[in-house]
């Protein structure tokens, strides 16, 4: 999955800066709450570590073909080691102080691959249903798609992982716009998010729309503080501190600049 999103617009709403978090509002994500259970798992921290785990998949999967393995054996390496994660209670060693659930997963499939470098082969687990679901054919076709340069497996790692993040948010606004009846406003403006349309002066669209100028940039704008927001309970549900949120899109948009 490529994003849509122009990155450029998405930076220039950044540098006008995100909402801060209301106090309380993200007290319990995902990763805090998988952190908060410490070496005692319990079955919803289990659950949430799978759920993030499900979502962000692919940037382990691309760190690991970017290592060299061919595409097979990335797949086996990438399923052992969501085994691992998510059986062997990997995220005990997670350090609370600085929980970025992107942070933890990248130091921890380096450390994994490392380890495996001094075994013979790769374990294949068999018998019991993988704990990720992985459409390696899908994975693989993406793959294929990355730019064949010299970036890291680090940096395409924390790139995949961003445009995964921009994705969501911007999938979660059009939804909701779509829920509340606006889904062909959406449609117009979209472009102002992706970057399609936008160049195109605000008149021409208005007139698309049958409606003026200034509805118009009224419009763009609450559009893209919607999507601010979206982005931002995206990214909080991957830090252990919502302090960390203006951090962690700094972090984010210089990985996809």
């Amino acid at each position: 999955m490529h994003s849509a999103l122009c990155i450029s617009q998405v930076r220039l709403m950044a540098d006008g800066g995100f909402p801060a978090a209301r106090a309380g509002r993200f007290a319990t994500t995902r990763w805090s709450l998988v952190l908060a259970a410490g070496a005692q798992a319990d079955d919803r921290s289990a659950e949430a570590l799978s759920s993030l785990c499900e979502l962000y998949w692919y940037p382990v999967y691309a760190f690991i073909r970017r290592q060299g393995y061919g595409a097979p054996e990335s797949a086996d390496l990438a399923q052992e080691f969501f085994l691992r994660v998510l059986e062997k209670n990997y995220f005990h060693a997670a350090d609370p102080s600085r929980g970025r659930f992107r942070a933890f997963l990248c130091a921890s499939v380096r450390h994994f691959l490392s380890n495996e470098r001094d075994r013979a082969r790769t374990l294949k687990r068999g018998g019991s249903r993988p704990p990720i679901s992985l459409d390696v054919e899908t994975a693989e076709g993406r793959y294929q798609l990355e730019p064949h340069d010299d970036v890291t497996p680090e940096r395409l790692f924390d790139r995949r992982w961003a445009l995964i993040l921009l994705d969501r948010a911007l999938t979660r606004v059009r939804h909701e716009y779509a829920a509340g009846g606006k889904g062909e406003l959406f449609d117009h403006l979209k472009g102002f998010l992706t970057g399609d349309t936008a160049d195109l002066p605000y008149r021409e669209v208005a007139k698309a729309m049958s409606t003026s100028e200034g509805a118009v940039k009224v419009a763009v704008h609450r559009l893209r503080r919607h999507f601010r927001d979206a982005l931002v309970e995206q990214i909080a549900e991957t830090v252990s501190d919502p302090k960390d949120i203006s951090a962690e899109i700094a972090y984010l948009m210089h990985a996809v600049s």
